[in-house]
């Protein structure tokens, strides 16, 4: 089965695109300028992904504070309506099914909005409709996001972190939050298709930089943000990944609460690191982490810091270690001489 075009495909191509497979989606790698400089683009000004591979599910009705409250792992409570939260969907064991975002529209609507090969999961855990055939969703993030947004509707500039608002733009309804996965300021705009393709070219004539998946992994990155399928999986958990926050534990019950609250009675066998390079050379999921020679874990995502000119990494490690603990990265039959680092590598904008 071949992997499907998100709607603006022909806009990325033509603005340069190198498409690559990414969730079951063929999906912008980056552009003609380059992974390292769209990163840079988003740490000094703004860029512009298109993220319409992540999901949509609408759910809509009386119920459904409570469905959603009785199931995902925090609690609505700590929000009201206009706000956005970020959550995790548990298995009955307490691992991850996955996170998730969840738009907070109004009284009775919540946007659900689950990683892109996850959507089918987060549907038969909810009752909701996917609507993610029917949006794009564009991700306008960097120190002047909504500086640059604003000049094609100054709407956008208004929209504060974590909050949610929903507008007529050209004949139709964008859903905007003030969310984002690169450490920086920024939104998260739903736009539905008809008018998805004329606001990211208006975006882009704003000076808004296009950038790709790639980009996206390193920032998210460096700002040690969790990516499922590795920071978060079917076989890690939420405390390891140092989330207890995102955790309702005064709630009278969430999926695999039973599990979670024995978990943090006896502490999680791992727990989320940063290992920082002493040099240039990238660090890659899988590599094992060695201290005086000893495996204490491998890592789950690693790459090239741009801003910081070393490779970086994330790992599950056994234990708690001190910063600049000097440690060696086993990988593809090299050693990698590195430290511990304290998360995140480069400091979130608030």
């Amino acid at each position: 089965m071949s992997d499907r075009r998100p709607f603006l495909f022909d806009a990325h191509v033509e603005l340069g695109a190198k498409i690559v497979p990414f969730g079951g989606w063929e999906m912008p790698l980056a552009y003609a300028t380059g992974t390292v400089a769209e990163h840079l683009a988003c740490r000094r000004d703004a860029v512009v992904f298109d993220v319409s591979h992540l999901g949509t599910v609408r759910c809509d009705g009386p119920a459904m504070f409570d469905a959603l409250q009785s199931t995902l792992t925090n609690d609505l409570h700590k929000i009201s309506p206009g706000r956005a939260q970020y959550t995790h969907l548990l298995n009955d064991d307490g691992f991850v099914v996955d996170d998730i975002i969840v738009w907070w529209v109004s009284p009775s609507e919540f946007d659900v909005m689950p990683n892109a090969s996850n959507t089918s999961g987060v549907t038969s855990a909810l009752p909701g409709e996917d609507v993610t055939s029917q949006r794009c969703v564009l991700a306008v993030q960097g120190p002047r996001a909504r500086q640059k947004a604003a000049s094609v509707d100054a709407r956008f500039g208004e929209v504060d972190r974590f909050r949610v608002t929903r507008f007529d733009y050209q004949g139709a309804e964008v859903r905007v939050a003030g969310t984002g996965y690169t450490g920086e300021a920024g939104l998260e705009i739903a736009a539905p298709n008809e008018v998805a393709e004329r606001l990211l070219r208006a975006l882009v004539a704003a000076d808004v930089t296009p950038a790709g998946l790639g980009a996206r992994d390193t920032l998210r990155l460096e700002a040690a943000l969790p990516l499922y399928g590795h920071e978060l999986s079917l076989s890690s958990t939420t405390l390891e990944a140092r989330l207890g926050w995102v955790l309702g534990w005064d709630k009278e019950t969430f999926r695999g609460r039973d599990e979670v609250l024995k978990e943090r009675e006896r502490g999680p066998a791992r727990l989320l690191a940063g290992v920082t390079a002493n040099g240039r050379q990238p660090l890659r999921d899988g590599g094992e982490v060695l201290i005086d020679g000893e495996s204490v874990g491998l890592l789950t995502s690693g790459n090239f810091s741009p801003v910081l000119e070393r490779g970086i990494g994330m790992g599950l490690l056994a234990g708690e270690f001190e910063e600049a603990t000097p440690v060696t990265v086993a990988l593809r039959g090299r050693e990698i001489a590195a430290c511990i680092t304290t998360l995140p590598f480069v400091r979130k904008v608030k």
